[in-house]
């Protein structure tokens, strides 16, 4: 059977979801999760759509691939096919040939799994490794009983949503994000297995939010995003609200809890790693001069 490409629609989300959900495992250093397309969801279920594509043959969806950006595939395949001569050859060929409708004319980015046969075909056929750009994959056994960090956690609902704004707002340059982008985020098929929580200090100041991402039990987990109150960085907050992320991620039936970040980012690596997570090799993005 023919390997077809194809965007979902919004009412095809749900089947993109649960086959990233299937697809996770704690043997690879980082791969494209179903809460990545949560957090993109407070975009909207069409924008959502619109940024996803899938790849089938005889009916199964072999490969899930978000464009995070206009420039920026990320991809991922189910566990048995990341070698497959025959899906590699037809993933190759649709993010180089742009009618193709996955990833425009110009300098382009991939992102995939590094044991994906997609990493050795590529190189070489105008294609190469970006040295610019490394990021490092953090993760956390969660075997072990979480510790419960020393700072008053609340899960966020539609109550909270204004204050887990603010504080993810101030966190981030240039966020957008409101209450109502809350609520589209928490509307989304992916966040049935999510949680926010916000971290506050002993004043009852709200100073550190996080969102995590089931995959299911025994699946591992992810942190996305993590931020801390611009005015409130330096107390040891940010490391509060991961290990308070990890615990959350365990009660949901966690394997582990992950998250990625670029390698140019020392405070987040540092932060991350004061909580108890391990660094992975770096990885990098297969990239398309223009």
């Amino acid at each position: 059977m023919a390997i077809t490409v194809e965007k979902p629609g919004t009412d095809g989300l749900d089947e993109a979801v649960a086959a990233l959900r299937e697809w996770q495992s704690d043997g690879v250093a980082w791969q494209l999760h179903p809460g990545d397309l949560g957090w993109y969801w407070r975009k909207g279920a069409d924008a959502t759509a619109e940024a996803v594509r899938i790849w089938r043959r005889d009916g199964r969806i072999l490969a899930v691939g978000f464009l995070d950006g206009a420039d920026l595939l990320r991809l991922t395949t189910a566990p048995d096919v990341r070698r497959d001569e025959e899906l590699t050859r037809q993933l190759a060929e649709d993010v180089a040939t742009p009618e193709r409708g996955v990833l425009p004319e110009g300098k382009v980015f991939v992102e995939a799994p590094m044991d994906a046969l997609l990493q050795d075909l590529l190189p070489g056929h105008g294609w190469h490794v970006d040295e610019e750009e490394p990021w490092t994959p953090l993760s956390l056994d969660l075997t072990e009983p979480v510790k419960a960090p020393d700072l008053r956690i609340e899960t966020v609902g539609a109550d909270l949503a204004a204050e887990w704004a603010e504080v993810i707002g101030t966190a981030f340059n240039g966020s957008t994000f409101t209450a109502e982008t809350w609520r589209t985020l928490a509307s989304g098929t992916a966040y049935a297995d999510a949680r926010c929580l916000l971290g506050y200090d002993d004043h009852g100041a709200a100073v550190a939010a996080v969102a995590v991402w089931s995959a299911g039990v025994g699946k591992p987990g992810l942190l996305e995003p993590m931020g801390v109150h611009r005015d409130q960085r330096g107390h040891g907050y940010g490391r509060a609200i991961t290990v308070a992320a990890a615990a959350a991620l365990q009660e949901l039936g966690s394997s582990s809890a992950t998250v990625n970040t670029p390698s140019s980012n020392v405070a987040a690596v540092t932060t991350y790693k004061s909580g108890g997570f391990q660094p992975w090799a770096e990885t990098r993005d297969l990239t398309r001069d223009a």
